[in-house]
């Protein structure tokens, strides 16, 4: 069996095992455990070392740039195609969503098939664009996320110097940022991870190591899907499939991109699952907000967890089937053509779902005129 295809049903059989291992973990209060282990621990020290790890090549400045474009133009312009999803605006679920849909996570789902198709050169390409979508996912949507607490809250008895200030407080007080801040002082002075004392450098690996399974326990243990969810959830994923796809056309199109392994490596990062660095944002804010009802909160975290659960698997298959189709896409207007397909596919349930409502709206007025006409006739 192929390599990367065994590594995809690793990271699947451990949310397997997360699912499992729902009758061992009966309380919240375990599940609190093993994310605040994640957060505090895993999490920063996998930060960390990527940061340490980054090589700047002049030649490929430019793709960190056009990575945080994309997640901004996610951002700003998928609310308009998330009504097609029935989830309604200013509700914990639509924040939740906009927060996750803009992230992406090529470093599990995109890098390990496109090291495997492409080679390690495209790898250094897709790692390079991923430092403009950490600056988004680590930063800017850590800021939006803040910013929609305290609205939510209506902090209105603070100045917005105060607010500022809480915010800065909330910013520097999380091992995350802590370790970014750190991780981007030893950049500029050029320390590599080979510069530390062996003991520091030694317990961030071996605290890295856990990030990825715990994360992928975590996501099992968590998630708990609702019939009505499921399609809501993989209509908004394939709508975010679809205006990716777009967008990659448009681009190739107007940029003139003609070499195809560059069409695929924009395509698959694109494509790569949503990131599980907003929905630590979404946790610190529910940390703050325990004690408030689940309809009054800023966020919906389980629906966040229910997203990063059925994210992953579904762009693992998208990817391995864009990179295994051989030339199918070789221009922009192969991808323009899949993104089309993708926001179809998308928006299928919000069509039956009108179609459905037509149709009883339609049965209701027939039988109304039939009970109308029945009693007219009885009168006369």
């Amino acid at each position: 069996m192929d390599y990367t295809l065994q590594k995809t049903f690793t990271f699947l059989l451990f949310i397997g095992i997360g699912l499992l291992l729902k009758l061992k973990f009966g309380s919240k209060e375990e599940l609190t455990g093993i994310k605040k282990i994640i957060l505090n621990l895993a999490l920063p020290a996998t930060i960390f070392i990527a940061l340490l790890g980054v090589q700047i090549d002049a030649a490929l400045l430019s793709l960190p740039f056009l990575a945080l474009a994309l997640n901004i133009l996610l951002f700003l312009l998928f609310p308009y195609l998330m009504l097609l999803t029935g989830i309604k605006r200013d509700t914990p679920e639509y924040r939740t969503a906009r927060l996750l849909v803009p992230s992406l996570a090529p470093g599990l789902s995109c890098f390990p098939f496109v090291l495997e198709f492409l080679g390690e050169a495209y790898l250094a390409k897709a790692a390079m664009a991923d430092l403009g979508n950490k600056v988004f996912v680590l930063i800017i949507l850590y800021l939006v996320a803040m910013n929609w607490y305290y609205s939510k809250r209506a902090i209105t008895d603070q100045s917005r110097a105060a607010k500022l200030k809480s915010l800065t407080m909330a910013m520097i007080s999380e091992p995350v940022n802590i370790f970014i801040v750190i991780a981007l002082i030893l950049v500029f002075f050029g320390f590599k991870m080979e510069s530390l004392p062996f003991f520091i450098s030694d317990t961030l690996t071996r605290l890295s190591v856990i990030m990825t399974p715990l994360v992928l326990l975590f996501i099992g243990l968590a998630v708990k899907i609702k019939k009505e969810q499921i399609y809501k959830i993989f209509s908004l994923l394939f709508l975010r499939a679809g205006f990716v796809g777009i967008l990659s056309g448009v681009f190739i199109l107007i940029a003139k991109v003609e070499v195809q392994q560059d069409i695929l490596v924009l395509l698959s990062f694109g494509l790569s699952a949503c990131s599980f660095w907003p929905f630590s944002h979404i946790a610190v804010v529910g940390s703050q907000e325990m004690d408030i009802k689940k309809k009054h909160k800023t966020f919906n975290a389980t629906f966040g967890v229910n997203i990063l659960a059925l994210s992953f698997p579904l762009s693992t298959v998208l990817i391995l089937g864009i990179l295994s189709s051989g030339n199918l896409f070789s221009n922009g207007y192969s991808v323009l053509v899949l993104g089309l397909i993708f926001s179809f596919v998308g928006a299928v349930p919000y069509l039956v779902k009108q179609l459905f409502k037509t149709r009883k709206k339609v049965g209701q007025k027939k039988a109304d005129w039939v009970i109308y006409k029945t009693t007219r006739t009885e009168t006369t």
